[in-house]
């Protein structure tokens, strides 16, 4: 059984198709052809453990993240077997996967409901994640104007977001980061931060505005997405929200039109951190 280092990862997944791997697992995930279990977490005396996983029969693997959380600092590593005996075929440092999994999922999600002609950018947050999606975007958008908002930087929010199409929230607030009034139409906003019931990142304005909201898995988000878990009653009732996959595979449609507003909601799933492990595995 082969062990690769978050560096091995890096140098694996350079040049690599991590978006089409991810958009066809999820297709996979719609069509019943792939399968994931919601995320685990147990804790003890402030010691976090988390684990989710993920069977993708497609790229030959099944596997699990196995992750710890201590002082908010978290360290990941993934376990892969194979499909076809049930062998061990790898463990993998995950850090950089996790990284690189969120932020090309939610290129994958925008190439699917956001508008064609991006010409504006907006990040919210200055860590990991913010970095990582700034340069995926930047990358997926040559052309378009990025801007990074930090939090002291939060009293530009009404201008930045004024001619954004993209708007990603990739932060650990607890409370929204801005009005959703704000939000001009036809954006495609990418709410990545928070993965806990008990924070949020977006307000019920934005909700009450968009389109639809589309999520990883409705069985793992509706338990973990803040977001989506402190609506107001009347906002939740009303809002339609789609499976990643379904959009994908063309059973549900997030924009009719260039004013729709429509909504990512990113709590990160197994089947991304598998499918992008088997990228890896099957390119080191």
């Amino acid at each position: 059984m082969r062990h690769l280092s978050d560096t091995d990862v890096e140098r694996a997944l350079e040049g690599a198709d991590i978006e089409g791997a991810l958009r066809a697992a999820f297709v996979d995930l719609a069509l019943g052809r792939a399968a994931q279990q919601p995320r685990m977490r147990t804790d003890a005396g402030g010691v976090k453990l988390s684990t989710l996983g993920a069977v993708v029969p497609s790229q030959g693997v099944v596997g699990a993240k196995v992750y710890t959380t201590i002082a908010g600092r978290f360290d990941f590593v993934i376990v892969l077997f194979s499909t076809a005996d049930g062998r061990p075929i790898a463990t993998l440092e995950a850090n950089a996967i996790t990284r690189r999994r969120t932020a090309a999922v939610s290129l994958v999600a925008a190439r699917a409901a956001a508008l064609p002609d991006v010409s504006s950018i907006v990040v919210f947050g200055t860590g990991v994640q913010a970095r990582a999606h700034a340069d995926a975007f930047s990358r997926a958008y040559p052309g378009a104007r990025l801007r990074l908002i930090g939090r002291a930087d939060l009293a530009q929010a009404r201008e930045a977001l004024a001619g954004a199409q993209v708007v990603v929230t990739a932060t650990r607030s607890p409370e929204p980061l801005f009005d959703g009034a704000w939000l001009a139409p036809g954006t495609f906003v990418a709410a990545v931060g928070s993965s806990r019931p008990d924070t949020r990142e977006l307000d019920d304005a934005a909700f009450a505005r968009c389109t639809c909201a589309i999520v990883e898995w409705q069985p793992q988000s509706l338990a973990e997405a803040g977001d989506l878990l402190r609506l107001a009653p009347a906002v939740r009732n009303r809002l339609r929200v789609f499976d990643l996959g379904d959009v994908l595979a063309g059973h549900a449609a997030a924009r009719t039109s260039r004013e729709d507003i429509v909504i990512f909601k990113s709590v990160g799933v197994g089947i991304e951190d598998v499918a992008v492990a088997g990228v890896a595995i099957s390119r080191s």
